[in-house]
């Protein structure tokens, strides 16, 4: 394997092309949840159905997660993550034409089982080429990247639903992806970039899990963006719905309400070298997880949508915030298994994820959805405190 020591923050180049792979992924990611009822209503089905067009995505890109990592891993995680890209722009082209809402739903399965070879095992490769006391600051560009793909994603999908309709959306995603997926497959190939493992061996699989697992911090990682997934990003599909309670039933303005989340995960990731030289890590996660809390409740109260626009741009700051200083202790729980490790952390955050909009439904259906929207703001509150507490660098850089 090719370990590169870099001296400063710049970006290794192999890097710059691996980062345009996740920013055409992460364009897929949210162009569903602002169009919610519009697909809701030309495919015959009610809300709470449509809503789970988010589950059916990332129910699948969960369980599938250990078993990407270990494909990362001994198999190559630039030819995974162009893999992936294919199918996921391929699914996104079917969308487009799809009449029935089982076929939408299966190709969201489809992309689902398949997207997690892509932003995972890039944060694998960060781990890979990157040395500890660098880290952060190169994760924070990657969530950049990947963050101002689900910006334009949530902002474009919410103009073009509103100018020709939700299929349009698919439509240009999924040619945008297979564009970059050509592109990445022939310039990659003039790249160094960590070598697989030569041979597949069940035993050595089992050794990397055990391994990780063994890790007293794991715990802590996976239990916590499992929380973070239900309590957070499952509120995403109910944003419309909530807007559309209040009045406001612009697909676009359900873009920019999500697509404020994501800007203010781009604003912590282009402050995170002051961040970090500033604070110690453990009052990041308090803040991240004081300031996420506060927004969520304040999602809850209905505020008109240009005032949601804000609290959603500090939700997406203070979210952020926590879960970069997590994802620092994950790529550093494995030096020789990182793809599983970033996979099985992508897998539990991804079940969050999955479950969060059927429990939201269920207040939904109930009369209890900002009541819910309280009590997630409760639990990450708590996963701040615990991960401040018990989440230690196993090797904390030196100060001098």
């Amino acid at each position: 394997m090719i370990c590169r020591i870099i001296k400063s923050t710049a970006i290794p180049p192999v890097l710059n092309i691996v980062f345009l792979v996740v920013f055409a992924s992460t364009l897929f990611s949210r162009v569903v949840d602002p169009v919610v009822p519009q697909i809701a209503t030309d495919l015959a089905v009610d809300l709470k159905t449509a809503a789970l067009l988010s589950t059916a995505f990332t129910l699948p890109y969960a369980l599938t997660q250990p078993v990407l990592g270990t494909i990362a891993d001994f198999f190559g995680k630039t030819r995974l993550m162009n893999l992936s890209l294919l199918v996921v722009s391929i699914t996104a082209l079917v969308c487009a034409i799809a009449t029935s809402f089982s076929l939408v739903f299966g190709m969201r399965v489809v992309a689902g089982l398949v997207a997690g070879g892509i932003f995972p095992v890039a944060m694998a490769l960060v781990g890979d080429l990157v040395p500890i006391h660098q880290r952060q600051i190169m994760i924070g560009r990657l969530l950049a990247v990947g963050l101002t793909g689900n910006v334009l994603g949530a902002a474009i999908a919410g103009v073009i639903a509103d100018l020709f309709g939700w299929r349009g959306i698919f439509a240009v995603i999924g040619l945008f992806g297979l564009t970059i997926t050509v592109a990445a497959f022939v310039i990659l190939r003039g790249f160094p970039v960590p070598k697989p493992r030569p041979v597949f061996n069940l035993s050595a699989v089992k050794e990397n899990y055990r391994g990780i697992f063994a890790d007293p911090r794991a715990k802590f990682c996976f239990g916590s963006v499992f929380f973070e997934g239900i309590f957070i990003h499952g509120i995403f599909p109910y944003v419309a719905i909530l807007l559309l309670v209040g009045g406001e039933a612009r697909a676009s303005i359900a873009g920019l309400v999500i697509a404020a989340f994501g800007a203010g995960g781009v604003i912590y990731s282009l402050s995170v070298p002051a961040l970090v030289a500033r604070f110690p890590e453990r009052r990041l996660m308090l803040i991240g997880g004081s300031l996420g809390a506060i927004a969520l409740s304040l999602a809850a109260m209905h505020f008109p949508w240009y005032a949601q626009v804000a609290i959603f741009g500090i939700f997406g700051f203070g979210f952020y915030l926590l879960h970069g200083c997590i994802q620092v202790h994950v790529t550093d729980l494995s030096s020789t298994a990182r793809g599983a490790a970033t996979s099985v952390h992508s897998s539990f955050f991804f079940m969050g994820q999955a479950t969060g909009p059927v429990l939201y439904g269920y207040g939904y259906a109930h009369g209890s959805l900002e009541l819910l929207m309280f009590l997630g703001s409760g639990v990450i509150i708590v996963i701040a405190i615990v991960c401040s507490r018990f989440l230690r660098l196993r090797n904390p850089p030196s100060t001098t």
